[in-house]
């Protein structure tokens, strides 16, 4: 589906949207909450933890399982191979990537027989008056994007914002302090580091010419998303390189834009934003405990997140 033109994106895109309703997405509210607390109650009263292991990783991980209908006994090594499946300079990647298709291909098959209250099962069944099912191949194909585009972004997008917020201690307490500021702050983190720091690759139709430089036709066209988020216009002229979790409208690209824009982009608003709300609600105290850089990052080319996140902390 990222890399279909229409026709063929739409009938991908409509199918997938079908069963990935904004209804399916809200009604996971309480579980995510429950998630997001029984984390931090496996934590210690207090000492210090990686926040990507114990928190960032685990919730998301947990959300898109139980969102596919991926049995528990496989939820181990789904994290661990959904967390290489993007790296592409790690050994693991091809073995992640193996790993994933080979277990969403036998959870298909099984869900066809078997159908349950998953998404996994909702692909299965879903059927287009024009176009009919997903092929088998369609099927682990929008199920792998669903898991490596969503899972894996908003594990770095919590990572890249509980950062902005330990290295801003005034935006991290104009947060605690203001709650109701939390859905305009995700769009600010969203804005401010993206955890998606480019595009999926182009190619020109036709000669053009942006920003005064050429495009000939047939070349390659990667968007800077990351860049985009500093360069746009912010209202009232705010400065786009000063984090501000009270900014009103923050602008970015950080889900893309057009027929490609992301389509689970609710569902990551929504975990990161009880992820946050929960975390700072439930850890007054919460503090680098390694220099910020020291921090060792991702280095995917596509994705950008702290590869872990030592804190000091204390649960209150």
């Amino acid at each position: 589906m990222m890399q279909a033109d229409p026709p063929e994106h739409t009938r991908l895109r409509r199918l997938a949207s079908a069963a990935f309703t904004p209804r399916r997405t809200a009604e996971l509210t309480p579980r995510i909450e429950q998630i997001a607390h029984d984390l931090i109650d496996a934590l210690p009263p207090a000492g210090e933890a990686d926040l990507v292991e114990v928190f960032n990783a685990p919730l998301p991980a947990t959300v898109i399982a139980e969102l596919l209908g991926i049995p528990e006994e496989h939820h181990l090594d789904f994290r661990r191979w959904s967390a290489h499946a993007l790296r592409v300079a790690s050994p693991e990647h091809r073995p992640a990537l193996a790993g994933l298709h080979g277990l969403l291909a036998d959870l298909v098959a099984d869900k066809r027989r078997r159908p349950q209250d998953d998404l996994l099962s909702a692909l299965v069944a879903v059927r287009d008056e024009e176009d009919g099912r997903l092929t088998e191949e369609e099927l682990v194909g929008t199920a792998m994007m669903l898991i490596v585009a969503g899972h894996e972004s908003t594990v770095n997008l919590l990572g890249n914002a509980v950062l902005a917020l330990l290295q801003h201690p005034e935006q991290l307490g104009l947060l605690r302090e203001r709650p109701e500021l939390m859905p305009g702050a995700v769009e600010e983190f969203l804005r401010y580091d993206t955890s998606v720091e480019r595009s999926t690759s182009r190619y020109a139709a036709e000669d053009i010419e942006l920003g005064g430089v050429p495009i000939p036709r047939g070349s390659m066209v990667v968007v800077a998303l990351g860049a985009a988020g500093r360069d746009a216009p912010q209202a009232e002229d705010d400065d786009p390189a000063v984090l501000d979790v009270s900014r009103p409208g923050a602008r970015h690209l950080a889900f893309g834009h057009g027929i490609h824009y992301c389509l689970g982009a609710p569902l990551a608003r929504l975990e990161t934003s009880i992820a946050l709300r929960t975390l700072l609600s439930r850890v007054p105290e919460l503090e680098l405990a390694a220099p910020a850089d020291s921090l060792a990052w991702i280095g995917s080319g596509i994705i950008r997140g702290v590869l872990s996140l030592p804190v000091r902390y204390r649960v209150g």
